[in-house]
């Protein structure tokens, strides 16, 4: 029986979300970048552990 050792870990609670009436045009194009930033680093760790896991298939499948 195959399973995720992610399911195991607690599941994270949403974060609230910031308050964007407070914040000036150039505080909004830095948050826009900000989470673009994220986006490229949660991307990066989806593909490395991808790698990861198809490597794993391919040497247990010899």
């Amino acid at each position: 029986m195959a399973f995720d050792l992610d399911e195991l870990l607690p599941a994270r609670k949403p974060s609230k979300p910031v308050d964007l009436a407070g914040l000036s045009i150039g505080d909004l194009n830095d948050y826009i970048a900000a989470l673009e930033a994220e986006i490229v680093r949660v991307r990066t760790a989806i593909k490395d552990k991808q790698d990861v896991q198809t490597a794993a298939q391919a040497f247990f499948k010899r």
